[in-house]
C-alpha cells in the first residue's frame, strides 16, 4: 500500500527512473527538477551522490538549513509503494508574497507512469496532518488554470476556491479535516 515517507536513499533507482519519465514528458515539477539536475545531476546516479542529495532535501525543512536563496523552509515527503517511488509532495512552512500569489504552501507531482491512479489525491490528503503539526490551520494550494486533474485533486481534498492570479487557481484547504 502506498505511503508518505521522508526522502530516503534506498529509492535512488526508482526515483531516477521517475526523473527520466518527467524529462521525457517535458515536466520539471515547477523549476525544482531543473534546479536539482543542475546541482546534483552529475552525482546522484552514484549511491553516495544520491545520499548527499537526500540529505540536502531533508535539510531544507530546517529553519537554519541550506536551501536556495529566497526559499522558505519546506518539508518534502515521497510517496512510495514497496520499493517504487511514485511521487513527491512538499509543505512550505510559510508563505512569501510570491508563494501567496502563485505557489502556495503545498506542491506535488506524480511520476508519469503512476498518474491517474488517485495517488495525488492520496498524497495531498496524507500530508495535511503534517501541515497541521507545523501549526498551519489551513493551507494554500494552487494549480495552473489549465490543469484540470490537479484542480480535481485539490477539490477532492476540500479545497475552497478563492480566486485566479496570473494563470493560477488558488484554493484553501483546512488541515484539521
Amino acid at each position: 500500500m502506498p505511503q508518505l515517507i521522508s526522502p530516503d536513499p534506498r529509492f535512488r533507482v526508482s526515483f531516477l527512473a521517475a526523473v527520466q519519465e518527467n524529462l521525457a514528458e517535458g515536466e520539471s515539477f515547477g523549476d525544482t527538477l531543473k534546479r536539482e539536475l543542475a546541482v546534483y545531476g552529475d552525482s546522484w546516479h552514484e549511491p553516495d551522490g544520491f545520499a548527499r542529495y537526500v540529505a540536502a532535501v531533508r535539510e531544507e525543512e530546517l529553519e537554519e538549513g541550506r536551501r536556495p536563496d529566497g526559499f522558505v523552509p519546506g518539508s518534502w515527503y515521497w510517496y512510495v509503494d514497496g520499493e517504487t517511488y511514485l511521487g513527491r509532495i512538499q509543505v512550505r512552512h510559510r508563505l512569501t508574497p510570491h508563494l501567496r500569489d502563485y505557489g502556495g504552501h503545498i506542491g506535488y507531482g506524480v511520476r508519469p507512469a503512476a498518474r491517474r491512479n488517485g495517488h495525488a489525491t492520496a498524497m495531498l490528503r496524507g500530508v495535511l496532518p503534517y501541515a497541521r503539526a507545523l501549526g498551519l490551520e489551513r493551507v494554500l494550494v494552487t494549480c495552473d488554470t489549465t490543469n484540470v486533474g490537479s484542480r480535481k485533486v485539490i477539490e477532492a481534498n476540500g479545497g475552497e476556491f478563492e480566486d485566479e492570479r496570473g494563470g493560477k487557481l488558488r484554493f484553501w484547504i483546512l488541515t484539521g479535516r
